[in-house]
């Protein structure tokens, strides 16, 4: 009889990419417990290989479990699960049967202040969640930084505890998600490093590092080539894995568009090496998606990730999949040097990096933040940087080249709608090549003048 699998959500992952198959995993949450389990079983029996997701609501995010407890008795709509207002034995309902060692299921949340919600999930017999002190903080909140360290600190703890009882928790750090677009990458690659640092630190033996599809997919190969690299030196002691989101930002309003971004970025994460992807769906542009879109967001995103692995691989001569070095991790290990010189406490130097303007994150306007630094998009979807403030990064933008000037509002707004113009045009080009050309006007042999159908 063969042995169980192991238990845990970064054996999960683990084994599914020494099987060479790439996990899929949706954005998913319902406020229903009987819509949940729904939602939950029909991820775990989809033509992919998938892990679940509970998606929590907005006032348990901040803490508010008053709004949350009035909402449900009032029949108020509530925009994810209320997991640490309804009944522990509820939520254990919701998962009986379906989470276990071959499906395990993570919860989300956006919280900069988890702690409440940690030790719901614990009570109702899950242990894998994600955030971070940084990435559920700045672009989420007006908490100061000091205080979502201290609660992340004591979150990750009180997650780690569950080891000595048999558990294997994850934490999946959301440091290369910030502000979803806009951010040049060796600043999300030094923020998703320095978070699983501080989950190491604070006990934590299984992470995943996060990475945001961007505007150009060779940039984004660098990048997850480089977060890989990085993950595998500072972080050899421990189970890690690195997981891509689908683009997070202004995203396409035609099925077309969004099913070729989301296709793209299941490519991607096969090419670059990373183990899980966070799938959007056609609706993204419209509305919460449905069950069912989810669904079929997760096996086109499958389907994409297998097809691109079967592809022959290059010859030895070929080129790589990027176009050389860029300077990204260059960068990023200027930022995260200067981060950890900081102090031997890896919350502090958080804390003091951000005070210091070494860590400055663009467009985001949380107090704690220096807001000096600023980015430009190239015409092919590259980011660059046009300002950084006081942070560590000595050479030029592309090379050595000259900064580009930074964005007007005019030149923010083209930025932020620059993936779903490129996405939705390319549709719009692919569906003329799939339609029939049109029929030319019928004419007849006699002309309509003579007909007397024109006037002289």
């Amino acid at each position: 009889m063969p042995a169980a699998p192991a238990a845990g959500f970064g054996a999960f992952v683990a084994r599914a990419r020494a099987a060479g198959v790439l996990v899929v995993q949706p954005r998913m949450g319902m406020a229903d417990p009987l819509r949940m389990r729904d939602g939950l079983r029909a991820t775990r029996d989809a033509d992919a290989v998938t892990v679940g997701t509970i998606t929590l609501d907005s006032y348990t995010r901040t803490g508010d479990l008053e709004a949350t407890r009035r909402a449900l008795a009032e029949g108020v709509g509530l925009n994810g699960y209320p997991i640490a207002t309804h009944p522990a034995d509820t939520t254990r309902a919701v998962l009986s049967g379906i989470a276990d060692a071959r499906f395990p299921v993570q919860v989300r949340h956006g919280s900069a202040m988890p702690e409440h919600i940690v030790r719901a999930l614990l009570a109702v017999g899950l242990d894998a969640t994600e955030g971070g002190p940084v990435s559920y903080c700045l672009p989420y909140s007006r908490t100061p930084l000091r205080e979502a360290v201290s609660a992340w600190q004591r979150s990750c703890e009180l997650l780690a505890s569950t080891r000595e009882y048999g558990a294997s928790p994850h934490l999946e750090t959301f440091g290369g998600c910030l502000m979803g677009q806009l951010c040049p990458p060796s600043l999300l690659i030094a923020v998703s490093v320095l978070e699983a640092l501080f989950f190491r630190q604070h006990g934590l033996t299984s992470v995943s590092l996060s990475y945001a599809q961007q505007a150009d997919p060779r940039q984004d190969e660098e990048a997850l080539t480089v977060l890989g690299r990085l993950a595998g030196e500072l972080l050899p002691d421990i189970d890690h894995h690195v997981v891509l989101y689908a683009y997070m930002g202004v995203f396409p309003r035609s099925p077309g568009g969004a099913r070729l971004l989301l296709e793209d970025a299941a490519r991607l994460a096969v090419r670059a090496g990373a183990a899980r992807l966070i799938v959007k769906t056609t609706a993204e542009a419209h509305r919460i998606p449905t069950v069912a879109e989810n669904l079929r967001a997760l096996e086109e995103a499958a389907a994409a990730a297998a097809a691109e692995r079967a592809r022959p691989a290059p010859c030895a001569d070929a080129p790589g999949p990027y176009a050389g070095d860029t300077g990204i991790e260059a960068e990023a290990r200027a930022l995260i040097g200067a981060v950890l010189e900081l102090d031997a406490d890896i919350g502090r130097a958080l804390v003091r990096a951000f005070a210091a303007g070494y860590l400055d994150v663009p467009y985001c306007l949380h107090p704690d933040n220096a807001g000096r630094a600023r980015t430009s998009l190239a015409p092919d979807g590259r980011l660059l940087w046009s300002g950084v403030g006081s942070m560590p990064i000595s050479r030029g933008a592309d090379g050595g080249g000259p900064r580009p000037p930074i964005l007007g509002s005019a030149g923010l707004i083209a930025a932020l709608s620059h993936v779903q113009r490129t996405y939705d045009d390319r549709a719009a080009g692919l569906l003329r090549t799939l339609l029939p050309p049109p029929v030319p006007p019928r004419t007849t042999s006699t002309p309509r003048r003579e007909l007397g159908l024109t006037t002289p």
